[in-house]
């Protein structure tokens, strides 16, 4: 028995989380799911937006399937992903864009994979107001260490060894950050140097955006810091069908996180219109880790052929004939049946 933490997060996140959920109880997965509150719904009830509570199941699980929760926008509470990834050390984050037959794209035939550096960067949350007027001027820091930077290199290259993948690009901006990001690509040259079987190059990031537009297949596991990382992931995401169609996980040495990546969409919240897709192919990240390899497989054959069937799918998939989230889910569930 696997024993995982539950967060269903806010807006859409109870509906999307609850399907993936169901569908893997289907499937005959062995999981114990544990309820653990966080977000915007655990800050109004526990007046805390990521619980003393959710933080020591998460440490005991040392597994959490995460639908998306809400972060205030420029006041309010810190984002409840970048507490989590800081108090688990997830330095981590890996973002597979793969496009589905059915699903309209820019790429059908697309598959590559972003990884970030989770901890570090822009986001080390070191903000300060400065000036001697009110909001007068804005100070942001950020911290790049030699150990981050290796930790999140290797990574790279060992997850393109076990998944059989052929080259790493490498992400920067070191021709004008020539000490922050110039450490990361000093790091990265030196790490390709221990995979000669890898195929290696680096991009800076904005020569790295116009080509993925222009040419994404040239790419396979793309690297990079906090920050562009981010940016780029979501770029991909867009190539393959938006964000409703990209799982992602964030992994530490004790704790992995599986999420859906987009946004809790309050506006639709309720309303049984939300993809699930996202999480769905999360929760069987999850499955892949914890070595359930069988019924991950089912899930995702049950999932595909819903998705190339494309008549019991949501709207952003399917904006004529869409159907809602619970009729996509029962669709699956259905698939998961016959091939039982």
């Amino acid at each position: 028995m696997v024993r995982v933490a539950y967060i269903p997060g806010d807006g859409i996140g109870p509906s999307i989380t609850g399907a993936a959920r169901q569908i893997i109880d289907a499937a005959g997965c062995d999981i114990q799911w544990i309820e653990a509150p966080a977000g915007e719904t655990a800050y109004k009830t526990l007046d805390s937006p990521l619980p003393a509570s959710t933080i020591a199941t998460i440490r005991d699980t040392g597994l959490a399937l995460k639908g998306p929760c809400t972060t205030p926008v420029g006041a309010g509470f810190q984002s409840v992903n970048v507490a989590m990834r800081k108090e688990f050390n997830l330095y981590a984050n890996v973002r597979p864009a793969r496009a589905f037959s059915g699903v309209p794209c820019l790429f059908p035939e697309l598959d590559l994979v972003t990884i970030r550096e989770n901890t570090q960067g822009l986001y080390s949350s070191m903000e300060h107001w400065i000036g001697t007027g009110k909001h007068e001027a804005a100070l942001g820091l950020g911290v790049n260490t030699r150990p981050g930077m290796e930790e999140i290199c290797r990574f790279a290259f060992e997850y393109a060894l076990r998944h059989d993948r052929r080259k790493v690009t490498a992400v920067h901006k070191a021709n004008i950050l020539k000490i922050f990001s110039g450490l990361f690509l000093e790091v990265a040259r030196e790490t390709a140097g221990h995979y000669p079987q890898i195929e290696f190059e680096d991009r800076i990031v904005d020569n790295m955006a116009m080509q993925l537009v222009r040419d994404p297949h040239q790419f396979d596991v793309i690297v990079s810091t906090n920050l562009f990382g981010d940016i780029i992931s979501d770029l991909t995401a867009g190539l393959i069908g938006g964000l409703g169609m990209a799982p992602g996980e964030n992994i530490g040495d004790e704790v992995g996180i599986f999420e859906a990546v987009h946004g809790s969409a309050p506006d639709i919240a309720g309303k049984n219109l939300a993809n699930p897709t996202s999480v769905i192919l999360a929760g069987n990240m999850l499955l892949r880790h914890v070595r359930q390899f069988e019924p991950a497989d089912r899930i995702e054959k049950a999932l595909r052929a819903v998705l190339a069937e494309g008549t019991a799918v949501t709207r952003d998939i399917n904006p004529e004939h869409g159907v809602g989230t619970t009729e996509m889910t029962e669709a699956i569930l259905k698939k998961l049946g016959e091939d039982s």
